[in-house]
């Protein structure tokens, strides 16, 4: 029997390091505890398994109708506006009658530097640490100038909410880097200077992050995003937002 409801596909990009894979899977049945009648599913886009593909190959064979793809990218660069597009163009190709609609990218949001706040007061930060600290915002990074720009917007609304400062960093593609981010803070007299991870899970960039944190000697790095629950509910928002909108986000429809 088809089955009518919305599924909510989540798409990672995928990592040989087994620790991003355990962290997309957290923040995927914490979507499940929080919606127990929403059908949620993972796919990787590359290393890990199931692809994209074959869950929306499995997807079809269980007579599923309708699917909102949400990407888990904080900033609209090549894998929202290339990649995945084209994956989910291939899947509306061989399933003419399967609607997959893609969602936006989950960031900017209010919700992302609650996150990010909560995993740095999780890393030891108090507080009342807050007006005498500096925050490296550390994003993977892109060569797309409009994500570029959009992580340098995040710094200056995030300072303005009690922060001593905070300034974008990149762990690739763009300068400047956290190590140098963190230096130059201490240079301007910024007392306490901590890094926030401006990403979701584990990996080989954000492991560089860390490294620079340490070796500029940066009072704390937090940890990932992870399966925040600030995130499980952004993701929600942009799945029911997704869910109400028409023709522009649809990719493929029912037949």
């Amino acid at each position: 029997m088809p089955e009518n409801s919305p599924v909510l596909l989540v798409i990672a990009h995928g990592s040989r390091d087994p620790r991003h894979g355990a962290t997309v899977r957290a923040l995927t049945a914490r979507l499940r505890s929080l919606r127990p009648g929403l059908r949620v599913e993972t796919g990787f886009l590359e290393f890990d398994s199931p692809s994209v593909h074959q869950v929306l190959d499995r997807l079809a064979r269980d007579g599923v109708r309708d699917v909102v793809a949400q990407p888990l990218l904080l900033t609209r660069a090549f894998h929202a506006k290339s990649d995945i597009p084209a994956v989910l163009h291939e899947a509306s190709v061989r399933h003419p009658w399967l609607r997959i609609r893609q969602a936006g990218v989950l960031g900017p949001s209010p919700l992302l530097t609650d996150a990010l706040e909560r995993r740095l007061y999780e890393a030891g930060l108090g507080p009342d640490d807050k007006r005498s600290t500096g925050v490296v915002l550390a994003s993977a990074g892109s060569s797309d100038p409009e994500a570029i720009a959009v992580i340098a917007g995040i710094a200056r609304e995030w300072r303005r909410t009690g922060w001593c400062a905070v300034r974008p960093a990149f762990a690739s593609a763009s300068l400047p880097r956290t190590e140098d981010v963190v230096r130059a803070l201490r240079a301007d007299g910024v007392r306490r200077v901590v890094v926030a991870p401006y990403v979701i899970a584990p990996g080989r960039l954000p492991d560089r992050i860390a490294a620079g944190a340490r070796e500029s000697g940066a009072d704390l790095c937090a940890g990932v995003l992870g399966p925040a629950p600030e995130l499980a509910r952004l993701v929600l928002e942009r799945f029911a937002q997704s869910c109400s909108r028409t023709a522009p986000d649809t990719l493929a429809r029912s037949a």
